[in-house]
């Protein structure tokens, strides 16, 4: 009697350093996986890895030679999982799978950083084929390993049988304390506290949602990444007292994933003993996300500076040579000096300049998702897009749990400097916040981000703006047209600005 082939419950296509460590956290969770990948080795080397770590020669992880193969091992209707770049590669996948037989009923799940309308166009292209949807996955290698952040968007059915296996890869928190609960080695399940996703929303929506992540993740590194700056350069701190300051700075509200990693980056050392850090080249590279959430904040009119200068920075940091060039023609302050009672208070001050500058750049992210919501239809929950950043992504801090709370306190908050909490700490911080720029601007040391959210608290605190004068210039040459505060809401003016008389018509 001949023995049926084993049906696998997920089919796995791209096992680079994502896909495999998905494959890995799916097998530790009792899912079977027929996986395929172009690269055969990279097929072996994840059923060799699992079966090393699982210590057993059970066969979790089933490996396939061809999209043909991969559908012929499913159990149906199949469900599979694609980990492959963003871009051409879905589509190529997609097609692929079509010719291999793959059913209406079918659901494949993009978990590549997508761009969010991109995913909505796949999925009517190929709604006759199969079911598309998307998974946005955050927390890089680790987090794919060992519990990620998983934002899934796409037809409601899909995410019916899609839910108990993304709950149980996902990172998890301890539901009284909002703290993750970690899972460090194969093997290790946490049975027990609330997983890191949700439901997003339809086609695009998940996509979205992880791509403003990507770009809170661009400015939250950016603003460490000048606090670090500044201690370097201006108070000539060695690596090692930064990471020590760091350190201490993450045991309190600034608790989070980056700092955390900020401190190990700094105290890593060559095989001299030189500090990494300052061995490595500074032109730093970006993917798109951050690139794609400002102008994503342009084009809905969300106020959100902090990020986009945070991608602006890493733009500028590309001009290695010309700022090599520029550096002895253009000059600078004079060193400031400091006394040890002057130092403690600057860096105190900078703590918080860098806390709120953090406050800022999440504001601006969810005021951006909030306006990305109306425009599209969408019925986003931000308390529970909060909730599922807690653990398993970059992002990850102990202050997303106060963000949480905000947005159950009032789920219709335009902004997250309008709630109590929010309003308060930058309130109660915004001298030190004044003192730390004033100072970091006197010692000519670049710092875009931790500026420019400064700016747009004050932007926002400001009941009248110069955009009044702005708009008399834009009637005066382009015949624009204006409102005025003591006539109704929505009357349109133009003034003859030219003529001597300077008559006024309402439009």
């Amino acid at each position: 009697m001949n023995q049926q082939p084993q049906q696998c419950d997920i089919g796995f296509i791209g096992l680079g350093v994502m896909g495999k460590n998905l494959v890995l956290n799916l097998a530790d969770n009792g899912f079977t996986i027929a996986a395929f990948d172009l690269d055969n080795d990279k097929v072996s080397d994840a059923i060799k890895q699992d079966k090393f770590e699982n210590n057993s020669d059970i066969e979790r992880v089933i490996g396939c030679s061809s999209y043909t193969e991969l559908l012929s091992k499913l159990k149906s209707p199949h469900l599979i999982v694609l980990s492959v770049p963003a871009g051409e590669p879905v589509d190529q996948v997609s097609e692929s799978l079509i010719g291999a037989g793959i059913q209406p009923d079918d659901i494949v799940i993009d978990t590549g950083n997508s761009l969010w309308v991109d995913t909505v166009a796949r999925e009517e292209k190929y709604k006759n084929n199969f079911i598309l949807f998307s998974s946005a996955v955050s927390g890089g290698e680790e987090g794919a390993r060992f519990g990620p952040s998983l934002m899934p968007s796409g037809a409601p059915y899909a995410w019916t049988r899609i839910q108990p296996i993304w709950e149980a890869i996902a990172a998890k928190v301890d539901p009284k304390t909002g703290k993750p609960l970690e899972r460090t080695k194969p093997g290790q399940i946490i049975e027990h506290g609330e997983p890191c996703t949700t439901y997003i929303g339809p086609a695009g929506a998940g996509h979205y949602v992880k791509m403003v992540h990507n770009g809170i993740e661009y400015a939250d590194m950016q603003i460490i990444c000048e606090a670090y700056h500044v201690l370097r350069a201006g108070l000539s701190l060695s690596t090692d007292e930064i990471a020590d300051i760091f350190e201490q700075w993450n045991q309190g509200p600034l608790d989070s994933y980056l700092m955390e990693i900020s401190v190990e980056v700094l105290r890593h050392k060559d095989n001299e003993g030189k500090p990494l850090v300052d061995l490595i080249l500074d032109k730093a590279g970006q993917k798109g996300t951050g690139l794609w959430t400002a102008v994503s904040s342009l084009e809905v009119g969300a106020p959100a500076p902090t990020i986009t200068q945070a991608v602006y920075a890493r733009s500028i940091s590309s001009f290695k040579e010309l700022r090599i060039a520029a550096e002895p023609l253009l000059s600078g302050p004079e060193q400031i000096t400091f006394s040890a009672e002057e130092k403690h208070a600057f860096i105190e001050n900078l703590h918080d300049a860098l806390y709120c500058s953090k406050i800022c750049a999440y504001a601006q992210g969810f005021q951006l998702m909030k306006l990305a919501e109306k425009e599209h239809g969408w019925q986003l929950n931000f308390a529970n897009i909060a909730k599922i950043w807690r653990a398993g992504c970059i992002i990850r801090a102990a202050f997303l749990q106060s963000i949480t709370d905000a947005f159950q306190r009032n789920e219709d908050l335009e902004s997250l400097i309008l709630d109590e909490f929010f309003a308060q700490q930058l309130s109660k911080n915004q001298m030190s916040w004044r003192k730390a720029i004033a100072k970091i601007t006197l010692m000519g040391i670049p710092a875009g981000a931790l500026s420019s959210s400064l700016s747009y608290y004050d932007s926002m605190r400001t009941a009248v703006l110069p955009a009044n004068l702005l708009q008399g210039q834009r009637d005066y040459f382009g015949a624009h047209t204006f409102e005025r505060v003591d006539k109704s809401k929505g009357k349109k003016y133009h003034v003859q600005w030219g003529t001597p008389d300077k008559n006024m018509i309402e439009i």
